[in-house]
């Protein structure tokens, strides 16, 4: 069966829409979605068949693959990390919500949920409201990986009628959030002494730190 294609406005998201989704989330569904970056896929990170139906959508296998975790502010980020270090948690509360990925150690809940021997997990806080109020409506993190073009020149789609052309029948729900940017988050490693600028995307480092 085709996915459904959820037209939504970041700026008023419509409640009744956003509780669908939620409750397909709820179920396994694999869902596409804006963030303040690129356009991801995702699924509820406590459903292991989910996670696994993403990982077979991008060839890839769960227990080699860092995905990241979008989280709706800071407070439920504890939940999956170690204790953060008070320079680390002051950047955190600058940057998001907002273009970043940090890479911080991961606790015991992070392997159970993954069904691996994660040491760390990515986390995200997208400066945008679809994905952030899915996330506070389902009660847990959105497991995140982001959408690839398979242009030579384009890295990420960005047209979501394309996307949904292409994923129509791998996913679940294609949600219509607008044009989506072609610049991924910056990646910023925070597990080691010093912090490590993996990607440097849309969000920028000197603002932060």
């Amino acid at each position: 069966m085709a996915a459904e294609f959820i037209k939504l406005y970041p700026e008023n998201p419509d409640p009744r829409k956003i509780q669908k989704i939620v409750n397909i989330l709820h179920d396994g569904g694999v869902i596409i979605y804006p963030t303040d970056t690129v356009y991801g896929m995702g699924c509820n990170i406590h459903n292991l068949r989910a996670v696994e139906r993403i990982a077979l959508i991008k060839g890839i296998k769960v227990k080699k693959h860092n995905f990241s975790f979008i989280c709706y502010d800071l407070s439920n980020i504890s939940e999956y990390t170690r204790a953060l270090s008070t320079p680390v948690f002051k950047m955190m509360k600058k940057a998001l919500p907002g273009p970043y990925t940090f890479i911080l150690e991961a606790n015991n809940s992070v392997p159970k949920i993954l069904n691996s021997n994660k040491k760390t997990v990515g986390i995200r806080v997208p400066d945008h409201a679809i994905p952030r109020l899915l996330v506070k409506e389902l009660g847990s993190p959105i497991l995140t990986t982001s959408i690839h073009d398979e242009d030579d020149v384009i890295e990420y789609s960005t047209d979501p009628e394309l996307i949904y052309e292409k994923f129509r029948d791998l996913v679940d729900v294609v949600i219509d959030g607008g044009y989506g940017n072609n610049v991924a988050s910056t990646i910023l490693d925070c597990t080691g002494d010093e912090i490590e600028v993996v990607r440097q995307g849309l969000g920028s480092v000197e603002d932060i730190m």
